[in-house]
């Protein structure tokens, strides 16, 4: 395995950090020491950035004593402490000081890296109200751009229009705003983001009352989904003045609207809050977000009045490991108030668009065919439940079940009690007879009595079925309700056109395999059906997943052929939410699926399913998938049914999220992984 690719810089990744030292009250060198012991202990963490609190180099609540002249200049004296000691060190530091300017008193960001202040950022919106005083101190920094400021005897930018960039990491890309700033209508990290920070930072004193710790977390998840960035944010702790306030130390780092780590709150100890974020998933969204493009054009672009702050970072591409959490199943929430809250919004996105287009279309009969697998299981509930709503009888399902070569008893069974005890009209058709003559009719070797079990064979099985289905559904006034999900459309693993891909409604085509399984979980745990139903839905959930179209003695295994779905859905969020290069894939996959014992499961997971994959593993099945998904699959995909989108992660319809040529290659892709993967 190449070093780069083990480096989270390789990936467009950076290591942040929400400081929280130990404050003094007014003591401006001590505040330095506690300044700097947080940046070498961040600097033995492969740290990038670290954000301080709001005046943590003076401490905040000293009041009218940020006026006395020796304040000031131990503050100056602090300065030049910290950066100093920033020579030999590797984070970005962004503290928290009192400025003099041209005879006005600030409250500032100051950058320091590597032994250099690269510019002071003064806070723009200054609180008035209730325990709050600071225009008695200090003056805004609105309006101020194009300046400096004179910092240990030389000239330093200064103003509100700074970004900060990195020469060598073209990714590390970060603006400061400070406390009061983003409780404003219109916080100015927004224009830092519209004008290419990645990383937006929040210098916060923020004193502590009942409910401010929400209001502080919804503030950093709005501001970093809106302004599509990662926002780091950190509020001063233990050691502030509590003459008449209170200090919680509250840090936490959010990404896309996301909490990825959050600090504990009232500890009497310095704290350091480490996160990777993912500079790349940045990118690619604001790629795909015409609306921030709209944003800047709107703020007549802020790019053009911002001051780029280089400097050198100097990278050096090393295995640090990674400080983020990569979940297992990226549609699945891995807590259980969410995995709740998602399973029933998507169980109902689906019996609502299958009750709407049988009203639409006046369906007298749903049809489907059942198999006893986990997707035409997962079409029939939802059937049934969209019927109950709309007040009809069960019995307008014409659920059949149609045994080929090579169905097991176990699977027939299953369709069998699961039609029944639903309550649809419950049919059965052999196909083995009308396959066998159309193999025969073909001149196949089979149709002579020959073993030979090619895709032709299989693919006449699955094109009867769905024959069957939409001539009965001409008989009875039916609508045919597809089966085939998400995970199968991202493989191609469907028979396209008189076969499991067509269908009148693909009321399964939004939903991946790995999230069909929660679904089904979910309606057992929440009594959406009786207990025979629930009896049924757990034995269909314990049945290996097949095609059963080829006989013998071992059932014939689909994941053995395409890969463990598991992974697949892995794949295919990254590819159709992200667009991410496959070598980022199989590097966030290696850290989700490397460790069976490591990081969380999602509720109810079976814990003899719980497995871990090499990297050898990944990257093989990464292999297979890119070549599938992008070079042989799409035409299926192209001509899909309707059906309703249900994860944000994405759907494949060509009139929503997915559009691509159905005559595309996957070499590019392929050389990626080649080149950049293990």
């Amino acid at each position: 395995m190449s070093e780069r690719f083990r480096s989270i810089h390789h990936h467009r990744m950076l290591r942040v950090a929400a400081a929280t030292p130990l404050a003094s009250v007014g003591d401006a060198a001590a505040n330095a020491a506690a300044t700097i012991a947080l940046a070498r202990e961040a600097d033995a963490q492969s740290v990038d950035l670290i954000v301080y609190p709001e005046l943590n180099l003076t401490s905040y609540a000293i009041d009218d004593l940020h006026l006395q002249s020796a304040m000031q200049t131990a503050t100056l004296s602090a300065i030049e402490t910290v950066r100093a000691a920033s020579a030999d060190l590797r984070p970005v530091l962004l503290v928290g000081a009192a400025i003099a300017r041209n005879g006005r008193l600030y409250n500032c960001a100051v950058a320091i890296a590597r032994g250099r202040v690269l510019g002071v950022v003064p806070k723009t919106f200054l609180p008035n109200y209730r325990e709050y005083y600071e225009k008695r101190w200090f003056a805004s920094g609105m309006g101020l751009r194009d300046l400096d400021v004179a910092i240990g005897g030389e000239r330093v930018p200064f103003g509100t229009d700074l970004i900060f960039a990195a020469d060598d990491l073209p990714h590390f890309v970060f603006h400061a705003e400070i406390c009061e700033d983003y409780w404003a209508p219109t916080p100015p990290s927004t224009a830092g983001a519209l004008a290419g920070a990645l990383i937006c930072c929040n210098l916060s004193a923020s004193n502590v009352v009942v409910g401010k710790s929400r209001e502080r977390m919804m503030l950093s998840a709005s501001q970093s989904a809106r302004a599509i960035c990662a926002y780091v944010y950190s509020a001063a702790g233990p050691g502030e003045s509590t003459t008449d306030l209170a200090w919680d130390g509250q840090g936490s780092v959010h990404e896309l609207g996301e909490l990825l780590a959050s600090s504990s709150r009232f500890a009497h100890a310095p704290e350091l809050l480490v996160v990777d974020v993912d500079c790349e998933r940045l990118i690619q969204e604001r790629l795909r977000n015409g609306t921030f493009n709209d944003a800047a054009s709107a703020q007549d672009h802020p790019e053009c009045g911002m001051r780029r702050i280089g400097f050198a970072h100097r990278p050096d591409y090393a295995d640090v490991g990674l400080r983020r959490e990569i979940r297992r199943f990226p549609f699945v929430p891995n807590t259980p108030d969410k995995l709740d809250e998602d399973c029933f919004e998507a169980f109902n996105i689906q019996v609502e668009g299958i009750a709407k287009r049988v009203q639409a279309v006046g369906a007298e009969r749903l049809v489907i065919g059942v198999s006893g697998g986990l997707d035409s299981t997962h079409a029939l509930i939802v059937a049934a439940k969209a019927l109950d709503r709309l007040g009809r009888p069960r019995s307008d399902i014409v659920a059949i079940t149609m045994p080929g070569f090579a169905t097991s008893d176990g699977t027939k069974g299953n369709a069998w009690a699961l039609m029944r005890a639903l309550g649809c009209t419950a049919e059965e058709i052999d196909i083995r007879p009308a396959a066998t003559r159309m193999l025969a009719d073909m001149g196949h070797p089979f149709g002579r009595g020959e073993p030979v079990y090619d895709v032709t064979f299989e693919n006449v099985q699955a094109g009867l079925r769905t024959d069957y289905l939409f001539r009965i559904a001409n008989q009875r006034g039916g609508l045919v309700v597809g089966t085939g999900d998400l995970s199968e459309l991202a493989l191609g693993w469907c028979t396209y056109g008189v076969g499991d891909q067509m269908s009148h409604y693909a009321v399964n085509a939004g939903v991946p395999k790995t999230l069909i399984q929660f679904l089904i979980r979910w309606t057992i745990d929440t009594d959406q059906y009786d207990a025979e139903t629930d009896r049924v839905l757990t034995a269909i959930l314990g049945t290996e997943i097949s095609p059963e179209l080829v006989p013998g003695e071992q059932m014939q295994s689909t994941e053995s052929k395409i890969g463990p779905y598991a992974l697949n859905d892995f794949f295919a969020h990254y590819v159709i939410r992200h667009g991410l290069a496959p070598s980022k894939i199989a590097f966030l996959a290696w850290h989700a699926w490397r460790d069976a014992a490591a990081g969380r499961w999602p509720l109810g997971y079976p814990e003899e399913a719980k497995t871990a994959y090499d990297l050898a593993t990944i990257t093989s099945w990464l292999e297979r998938f890119v070549f599938r998904f992008f070079q042989i699959s799409q035409f299926k995909r192209s001509a899909i049914p309707n059906g309703p989108k249900v994860s944000a992660g994405g759907a494949l319809s060509p009139r929503g999220d997915w559009r691509a040529p159905s005559d595309g290659t996957a070499k590019v892709w392929l050389d990626e992984l080649a080149a950049n993967g293990p």
